[in-house]
């Protein structure tokens, strides 16, 4: 087998395991409140990134880390996964699973709009259409296709799952200039994340035993989600010739995830999901294509 071709291997198996996790959280929240499945997921990962780490052999720089970069990584992980999957998991469950998973799809959109009020990146006509037709896109699913009317199916739910893409945007941003080691900086975040949502747990009172279905669903997320899926991504990336040739897969995932959430969690696609997907995928490879 070519370097090229396990670099789609990684990252195209990245893609399929972040195409089931949308399935995993609605299935999951049946058992658990948003904080508590991410509570046990993100403990979950925590363990699953430390295996990682040992078998990378990256241990000595987990404990290189400075003083500057453990309070950077401490800083990130209230970012994510403590405000972001809070976020997240409730946007899930007020909306249809499909309509969580395509808005928080828009995150590029958000990224593109706090680059230009943050970072001061010049911003061309071309940007400006792209995300005017991602928006479309998101006025779509928000109303169910009802635009005349423009009567939301959930405003907080839709309120949450675009929220989600901003604190998923500026956690970019703050690590931009961050140079460690990916797995090394995601296993401190989900470490420090992990102590913000225990701390969480016990003010609301709302540790529990979790059920069998529960313990499987967190143990999938934490696994796949939050741990393996996003190693694979970057083994590929490093394998990869050109990162476009790669990243380009990650435009699968919604259309594989609708699939899947059709199948596992018997939602019916609606036709408004699938137009609003085809503006918000049309605006984003705009946005790449000008980049």
């Amino acid at each position: 087998m070519t370097t090229q071709n396990r670099a789609y291997l990684y990252a195209g198996t990245a893609v399929l395991m972040w195409s089931t996790v949308g399935s995993a959280f609605k299935l999951t929240l049946r058992y658990l409140s948003p904080v508590q499945m991410l509570l046990y997921a993100c403990f979950v990962s925590i363990l699953v990134l430390f295996i990682i780490l040992i078998i990378q052999k990256k241990l000595p720089l987990l404990y290189s880390s400075g003083r500057t970069k453990v309070l950077h990584s401490a800083l990130n992980g209230l970012l994510n996964p403590f405000l972001f999957y809070i976020v997240l998991f409730n946007a899930y469950d007020k909306l249809l699973t499909q309509e969580a998973m395509v808005l928080n799809f828009t995150w590029p959109v958000t990224l593109t709009l706090l680059s230009i009020l943050i970072l001061r990146q010049k911003s061309g006509w071309k940007s400006l259409l792209a995300i005017f037709i991602s928006f479309i896109g998101i006025v779509i699913i928000a109303t169910n296709g009802n635009l005349v009317s423009l009567k939301f199916s959930s405003p907080s739910g839709v309120a949450l799952a675009l929220g989600s893409t901003v604190i998923w945007s500026l956690f970019w941003i703050v690590n931009i200039k961050d140079k460690r080691d990916e797995v090394v900086k995601l296993f401190l975040n989900f470490f420090f994340g992990f102590i913000y949502i225990l701390i969480a747990s016990f003010f609301l009172d709302i540790l529990v035993i979790p059920t069998w279905q529960a313990l499987a669903g967190t143990i999938y997320i934490g696994v796949f989600e939050m741990g393996i899926a996003y190693v694979f991504w970057l083994k590929g990336l490093q394998l990869s010739s050109t990162t476009a040739k790669v990243s380009n897969l990650i435009f699968l995932a919604p259309f594989i995830s609708l699939f899947i959430i059709n199948l596992t969690v018997g939602e019916p696609i609606l036709w408004s999901t699938i137009g609003g997907l085809a503006f918000i995928t049309a605006g984003i490879i705009l946005q790449r294509a000008n980049n």
